[in-house]
């Protein structure tokens, strides 16, 4: 098959951002008047999300809360993630800089909880057990539109404080209710954890569209709701994206959680995984995956959100900490197997020959790095001619051959 060539291009966003990460923390917890007492132990819950300088933003808080007279300590704030065991979701924080060395703080993993009062909400509601003793808590996450489903609150401190400081056995209660629980579950569920819990405070962290800080605001727990949608609203008006909505195949380089929760973001994509859930808005015949990123530590869920993956990607899966945090999730299909190939051109060929009766060279293909960075991009011929008129696209190439003699992605 005679494989087209492509064009690279760049999408220009807006491109606010925070040029000392560590100032600006400190300067958000200080506007927050936060007070701890000489010797209080205070928790820090960090996620499992691959979130732009969140070693920094970690190491940061540490330094605030020892200056303030505090005994900080981190912990995973995770659900399913890292295998769901204390000593794989310590790597998956060690994968993402925040060891112990660097922020000068000890790391405390366990799956142990306790359960706080429900007050009838209708399920029950855990919290960290080291967490829980601490004299307080100061929750860290990044605050986005959601991969799973869309609601009031999506993904950021409000979630962590359930699934993320619930630990396995929170994520099972929620996720059993599938998208319902995802829903309408959360909210009154972080509301408990507010209440019977000890969240100090909460520092939420939003992102432009080139994986780059925009926002860092710390904020008090009693305002924790009504400023979390006020982020989200930042994220979901600046989010990076495709510059068409029909494709005939779009190739990623590389999928991983540290570039979203499901591996590929799904508002990129258009396909959430979900039975009676996906939103139609985009349209994609197949996608092709080429590799599997070091910090996802073989955990390849969302893969079932592509068609074709090469062997490289599938030799890294670890089945079992994948099908874990499938299987707690409920939405199976995203851990389903695709094809897989010997290589990226021979994926694109397999996805190429079974879109439909095309002329190749009408195919209107896109290849992007990963679903976080969106700049730069390679297009075929007939994505090109749609958008070079646009004002935010620019030439930064010409049509090339995107694989090398071994069949394998050239360098972006």
């Amino acid at each position: 098959m005679n494989i087209p060539k492509l064009i690279k291009v760049k999408q220009n966003f807006k491109r606010e951002h925070i040029e000392d990460i560590e100032k600006k923390v400190i300067e958000e917890i200080e506007k927050s008047n936060l007070t701890i007492k000489k010797g209080d132990r205070i928790a820090i819950a960090v996620g499992s999300r691959g979130i732009a300088n969140i070693a920094k933003v970690v190491k940061a808080t540490v330094a605030k809360v020892k200056y303030l007279g505090g005994e900080p300590f981190i912990i995973p704030a995770m659900g399913s993630h890292g295998g769901a065991n204390a000593i794989g979701q310590r790597a998956v924080l060690e994968g993402y800089g925040v060891t112990e060395e660097y922020i000068g703080a000890p790391i405390v993993s366990s799956m142990e909880i306790v359960e706080l009062p429900s007050d009838g909400i209708g399920n029950k509601v855990y919290m960290d057990k080291a967490a829980f003793e601490a004299s307080g808590t100061i929750i860290i996450n990044r605050i986005k539109v959601h991969t799973d489903f869309h609601s009031i609150t999506e993904s950021g401190l409000i979630k962590m404080c359930v699934i993320g400081l619930g630990k396995h056995k929170q994520a099972l209660e929620i996720h059993r209710h599938r998208i319902y629980g995802l829903k309408n579950m959360i909210l009154p569920t972080a509301k408990q954890v507010l209440k019977h819990g000890n969240i100090i405070l909460g520092i939420g962290l939003v992102e432009n569209a080139y994986d780059e800080t925009a926002i860092i605001k710390a904020i008090r727990p009693e305002d924790l709701i009504v400023e979390e949608l006020k982020l989200l609203d930042y994220n979901r008006n600046n989010m990076p994206s495709l510059p068409v909505t029909k494709l005939h195949v779009l190739m990623v380089d590389e999928m991983g959680k540290d570039i979203s929760g499901v591996g590929i973001d799904t508002n990129i994509i258009g396909r959430i995984g979900i039975k009676g859930e996906d939103n139609g808005l985009i349209e994609i015949i197949n996608i092709v995956v080429g590799d599997l990123t070091t910090a996802s530590h073989g955990n390849a869920l969302g893969m079932g959100l592509a068609d074709f993956i090469t062997k490289k990607l599938h030799d890294k899966i670890d089945f079992q900490a994948t099908y874990e945090n499938v299987i707690t999730s409920t939405f199976l299909e995203r851990g389903k197997m695709p094809i897989v190939a010997p290589n990226e051109l021979i994926a694109l060929n397999y996805a190429l020959r079974t879109c439909g009766p095309i002329e190749i060279e009408e195919a209107r293909i896109i290849r992007i790095k990963n679903t976080l960075k969106l700049s730069e991009i390679y297009v075929s011929k007939p994505v090109y001619e749609e958008i070079k008129d646009k004002d935010n696209i620019e030439v930064i190439g010409e049509y090339k051959n995107v694989f090398d003699s071994k069949g394998e992605f050239i360098s972006f």
